[in-house]
């Protein structure tokens, strides 16, 4: 089982992108393509492609070592699909906070927030790198009896269903997004305005978010990008920059926890104060809007 189920997808993302093309022709409200950005994450999503063919197995090979250790033996039934699709969901939660509150992990997360546009492309701009972390966030679920071919069944059913959300022609779902993710939720999600940095983590089901104090309600528009303004196109920039940052990082430090904030600290930490992390910028927002007008 080496063939990326993704593939059989494409037919699919290139109709539904030229039916937004087309509807965004009617909303000048809304930024919508840029054939640069668009290309940039064709192109991201092309090296996604050929990159998890590469990965695809060692992890397999990873997930099934770590089955031999299962404690119980979950039948490969489709009756357990959504049961393990729940807690897949549970573990992506916490794998995309990792993705951004680690700076190991925003350094392979970061290619797919570089955009400054907001739509169904965007979809496609992935990391080439994550998937080297990714696989740990299913091992618990593997490692409790669930059959890898179910797993690889969920990652695939998740990343699907988190493509329809890149695109501002949704608005706000009503009751749905109570309990699921939607596009407004995740336009938030890859907003750079202070008060939604670091916010609205699902996968499927907002419910994670909820509990755990990181939903965010889309108010304000949304300033897409990263915070430092990122704007290159070039596909191993795009790729590596990020890791780039991380890697200067360590070797300026000056003391082994500077070293070791480099890489396990969160994005924008540094040893001399002159960098600020989302949860510092969020505080500094809400001051100021705290404070005498």
């Amino acid at each position: 089982m080496t063939l990326d189920p993704m593939l059989l997808a494409i037919p699919l993302f290139g109709l539904t992108m030229a039916a937004e093309i087309v509807a965004l022709r009617k909303r000048d409200d809304l930024k919508g393509y840029e054939l640069t950005d668009s290309a940039g994450s064709l192109t991201q999503g092309i090296g996604y492609l050929l990159t998890n063919a590469f990965w695809r197995i060692p992890v397999l090979a990873f997930l099934a070592w770590l089955s031999d250790f299962a404690v119980l033996e979950v039948e490969l039934s489709w009756w357990w699909l959504p049961v393990v699709m729940v807690a897949d969901d549970f573990f992506f939660y916490w794998h995309h906070r990792f993705g951004h509150e680690v700076h190991l992990g925003w350094a392979a997360h970061h290619t797919h927030h570089s955009s400054q546009h907001y739509n169904l492309s965007t979809a496609l701009r992935q990391s080439w790198t994550e998937q080297l972390y990714h696989p740990l966030f299913g091992a618990p679920l593997v490692l409790l009896g669930v059959p890898v071919e179910m797993l690889i069944v969920s990652w695939t059913l998740s990343l699907l269903y988190q493509y329809w959300l890149h695109t501002e022609l949704i608005g706000k779902m009503g009751w749905f997004g109570r309990v699921f993710n939607t596009p407004s939720h995740h336009r938030v999600h890859h907003g750079a305005n202070p008060e939604y940095l670091d916010r609205n983590y699902a996968g499927i089901l907002i419910i994670w978010d909820r509990m755990f104090g990181t939903f965010e309600p889309e108010v304000a528009p949304v300033v897409y990008g990263t915070t430092t303004g990122f704007d290159r196109q070039q596909p191993f920039v795009v790729a590596f920059h990020q890791a780039g940052v991380m890697l200067r990082s360590a070797l300026d430090a000056r003391t082994g926890r500077g070293r070791v904030m480099a890489f396990l600290g969160p994005p924008g930490w540094s040893e001399d104060g002159s960098g600020t992390t989302a949860a510092e910028q969020r505080a500094a927002a809400q001051d100021g809007d705290d404070g005498p007008g």
